[in-house]
């Protein structure tokens, strides 16, 4: 079974720092794209990162450039998010997601429909 855990969110003050989780099972790791997305209420949700082509370093959304980092653990299966200097508008649901990487190459997305699974999300709530 494909599953895809987040784990990590809570209620941080602003420019406090939050290190999100997302647990990968039931599916070969490597072959599979992970993106962070997030969803605050009454919005659509929205990319926060990606890997970038080949699949080795890292796209950021505008937003969260030079804030969030990704990183990753093959051997836990396991990617991070690591998300310092919060803002009051960075609250939100969190989720990561997984797009399958096509032959031809991981062409690099932050919309939501690219990805084939995703997890239940995790609360992140930064106060003023």
């Amino acid at each position: 079974e494909v599953q895809l855990v987040e784990s990590g969110g809570g209620l941080v003050q602003a420019g406090g720092s939050l290190r999100l989780s997302c647990q990968a099972s039931g599916f070969t790791f490597e072959n599979y794209a992970i993106g962070w997305f997030r969803q605050a209420p009454g919005k659509e949700r929205e990319g926060v990162s990606c890997p970038n082509y080949k699949n080795i370093n890292t796209y950021y959304a505008d937003f969260v450039k030079g804030r969030f980092t990704v990183s990753s653990d093959n051997a836990k299966n396991t990617v991070y998010l690591q998300m310092n200097s919060l803002k009051p508008e960075d609250t939100a649901v969190y989720y990561c997601a997984a797009a399958l990487i096509p032959l031809w190459g991981w062409v690099p997305t932050l919309h939501p429909g690219g990805y084939d699974f995703w997890g239940q999300g995790t609360q992140v709530t930064v106060s003023s």
